[in-house]
């Protein structure tokens, strides 16, 4: 670990005291928990805050599109078998956030940071890092963000020559090519469901080839590298070709290659693979997501898909016909205001389920579903769908401020 016992200069305690006192006056206000506010005045009051917060940690940064949090929250649970972890578990993962949480410990001694995609070089440049996990890439955001090849070509000259032992998905050719430039990568065989971000080879464009598991370029020989851990059914791999039962409370098989990376960081810093994955089954949701609650003498499961490939991910793992779904679908700044995302979707995959439509959004998405041949009901808020809906257990999918909607509306 670098640096002295005390990195703060007077500068920078003063910059974390106002940035609190702002944060606590947010809370108090009822705007939320302050974290982003309080960490914007921080960086105003002190540029380099971040930097110097993070100058006695051992830093571990994780980004992607989709399973960021809840990857963060499983690193931050196995490296706690080898000391106190900091981390922005709520996800505010832009540099105001992530100052914020990083100015509420100081006898941290690892840092555990979620990174939004598209700061990733930054972040990185100011905490130096000991470890990047880098999950996936896919369309998310149409409006506001870069086309995933921009996003992993920011990554990849972000990152080039970068001293982090990088931890990279090897199903993601995106994340691959990012990965690539430097010199110190652990490849992960995480899987990859979703793959229409990924046809076209990121290297020089060509098609890419899919024969089973594997993809390579045919025109300039990019390919698949050789994962040294790896995902296999229930079980993780390790480099030593010992396999290690995965035992989680979150669903699905994204959660399990979200626990293969996972003890992947863990083992670089010297946490065990069986150490590491007994101590992920604490984590039974992740700001919400998951949670199973009681709502109008009905048990609904919350659960949160912001684009294509989280969607896929999450028809996956809801219970079979005939449960009842909820669909709702927002289009704020915070979720992109372009819907035109919902055509990627293979909602035919929802068959057999009663489905519900609601959200500021809902007249698009029954369009969408409309065209998908889907049986459907239009409501006018969560209310309305769970008495339509038939009696059971309910699994409710919304994007993020739609999720967020549902969380107050069922007081979690």
């Amino acid at each position: 670990m670098a640096g002295n016992s005390d990195p703060l200069t007077p500068r920078a305690k003063l910059a974390v005291t106002a940035g609190k006192a702002v944060a606590a006056a947010s809370r108090a206000a009822g705007r939320g928990s302050g974290s982003v506010i309080g960490g914007r005045v921080a960086l105003k009051l002190d540029p380099d805050l971040l930097a110097r917060l993070a100058q006695n940690l051992d830093v571990t940064l994780v980004s992607a599109t989709n399973g960021k949090t809840t990857t963060t929250r499983l690193i931050a649970e196995a490296l706690r078998a080898a000391g106190p972890v900091v981390s922005n578990a709520l996800g505010a993962n832009m540099p105001a956030g992530i100052t914020s949480a990083l100015a509420g410990s100081s006898d941290a001694r690892f840092g555990v940071i979620e990174v939004d995609e598209k700061y990733l070089a930054g972040v990185a440049r100011d905490t130096d890092p000991k470890c990047i996990a880098l999950l996936n890439l896919s369309r998310d955001q149409l409006d506001r963000a870069a086309e995933t090849r921009m996003l992993a070509e920011n990554w990849r000259e972000g990152l080039a020559g970068s001293k982090a032992v990088i931890v990279a998905n090897a199903d993601d050719p995106l994340v691959v090519w990012a990965a690539s430039s430097s010199p110190n990568v652990i490849w992960v065989a995480a899987g990859q469901m979703w793959k229409d971000d990924a046809w076209s080879c990121p290297s020089c464009g060509g098609v890419m080839q899919r024969p089973g598991d594997d993809w390579f370029c045919g025109e300039c020989g990019f390919r698949r590298p050789t994962p040294s851990w790896a995902l296999s059914g229930d079980h993780v791999l390790d480099p030593h070709g010992s396999a290690w039962p995965i035992h989680l409370q979150l669903p699905g098989r994204a959660n399990k290659a979200n626990a293969a990376s996972s003890a992947a960081v863990a083992a670089v810093f010297g946490v065990p693979p069986q150490v590491a994955l007994e101590r992920m089954y604490q984590v039974q949701a992740v700001a919400g997501r998951y949670d199973v609650v009681q709502f109008q003498q009905r048990d609904l499961r919350l659960l949160l898909a912001k684009n294509p490939a989280g969607w896929l991910e999450t028809f996956s793992l809801i219970d079979p016909p005939p449960t009842p779904v909820i669909l709702s679908v927002n289009a704020r700044s915070a979720d992109g205001t372009d819907t035109s995302w919902l055509w990627d979707v293979d909602y035919t995959r929802l068959s057999g389920h009663p489905i519900c439509v609601i959200g500021d959004r809902k007249l698009d998405l029954a369009v969408r579903l409309e065209v998908a041949n889907q049986h459907f009901q239009v409501c006018d808020d969560l209310d309305q769908a769970v008495q339509m809906s038939p009696p059971g257990r309910i699994e409710v999918i919304a994007n993020y401020t739609a999720f967020q909607d549902l969380r107050r509306r069922v007081g979690n």
